[in-house]
């Protein structure tokens, strides 16, 4: 795999000889559907400020002519890691921008949990990281190797789609109509994350979904989404007798959290993103023990600083939701993890990048 990405890099290099398009604006993707989120987004963004030429970079393509074309870009964003990009020689005047996909700091990763010497020659080819919280610069500083003067807390750009304008009512009128759901329902939206250990990732085994709907079905609906490496690794059926809307394939979980009165989570970094809605978080980790034993460990002290009750069992889950989730620690936690909550991120990064970022502005 090591030969692979460096074999990338020479190739890539090849091409550093052309000159630099100020206006060439490169993207790094997956697939068409990777193209979504922050970058997509931060696209928009540009198109307001002027006539830039963009161009999508697939991971898993070689192409000699998109080689020239991100050899030549001004601009560089990528959401997610690219280890390539640990022997490609970008000009000077190029810039260089990893947004990353996830708010805030929760589960620690890269460079906090295994070997970091690839990710260090990744970070010393990046111009900037952008976070969302200056609160986690040293957590980010050390999962990525990376100077944490290259560390700019501007937001999640992705993170904007909660300050537009949404007709909500709309929005879940078409969703009930989709699922059949009584409009007089509220929506709890249960959002379990991968586990290694394939034995606890059938949350089924640990939610009682007929004792749930038996005390909670007169008043909510519960809608599951599941996070996709549960389908992609799990080999048994994640199923169940009982009343439940399965949502793992909605297109658009922003929509869902926008539509969700309360969330389940557990260890997912999806409960600081829903944090921006101030709506109630309640925490089921049925598997806690294990999961601080043998997974990889937490920026934060999970017993001490989540923003929502932690629950252990179905009825504890049951009993907390019946009695009203306590949300006093919400907002305080919020601004730990977003240093602006206005919808203005993707404009910030974009004035970043074209004025302070531009290194021969």
């Amino acid at each position: 795999m090591f030969l692979k990405h460096k074999l990338f890099g020479k190739l890539f290099n090849l091409f550093t000889k052309f000159r630099i398009n100020d206006y060439l604006v490169s993207f790094i993707i997956d697939s068409n559907e990777s193209f979504t989120g922050n970058l997509e987004y931060i696209k928009k963004e540009l198109e307001k400020r002027g006539n830039f030429q963009f161009h999508y970079y697939y991971k898993d393509k070689l192409s000699f002519n998109s080689f020239k074309k991100l050899a030549t870009s001004k601009y560089v964003f990528l959401n997610d890691n690219f280890f390539p990009l640990a022997f490609m020689n970008f000009k000077d005047e190029a810039c260089v921008i990893q947004l990353w996909h996830a708010p805030g700091a929760f589960k620690k990763f890269g460079g906090s949990i295994e070997n970091a010497s690839m990710l260090k020659l990744i970070s010393d080819n990046t111009d900037y990281l952008i976070i969302t919280s200056s609160y986690n610069e040293n957590y980010y500083s050390e999962a990525f190797q990376i100077d944490k003067s290259k560390i700019k807390p501007l937001g999640l750009p992705r993170a904007d789609y909660y300050f537009k304008n949404h007709d909500i009512n709309k929005l879940r009128q078409n969703f009930n109509k989709k699922y059949n759901i009584d409009s007089n329902k509220k929506i709890i939206l249960y959002a379990p994350t991968f586990r290694e250990n394939e034995k606890y990732n059938n949350v089924f085994n640990y939610l009682d979904l007929k004792e749930f709907n038996n005390k909670l079905s007169d008043d909510y609906v519960l809608v599951l989404r599941l996070h996709p490496k549960i389908r992609k690794f799990y080999s048994g059926d994640i199923s169940v007798d009982g009343d439940y809307i399965d949502c793992s394939d909605y297109k658009n979980e922003q929509e869902l959290l926008l539509l969700s009165d309360i969330l389940i989570s557990d260890y997912s970094s999806i409960m600081i993103e829903f944090g921006l809605l101030n709506k109630p978080i309640v925490f089921f980790a049925y598997d806690l023990d294990n999961y601080l034993s043998n997974e990889r460990g937490f920026y934060l002290d999970y017993k001490k600083d989540l923003p929502g009750p932690i629950v252990y069992t179905t009825n504890e889950l049951i009993d907390v939701i019946s009695e009203g989730i306590d949300t006093s620690k919400l907002e305080a936690f919020t601004k730990t993890q977003f240093n602006e909550i206005d919808g203005k991120a993707s404009a910030r990064v974009v004035d970043f990048v074209l004025n302070e970022g531009d290194k021969n502005g």
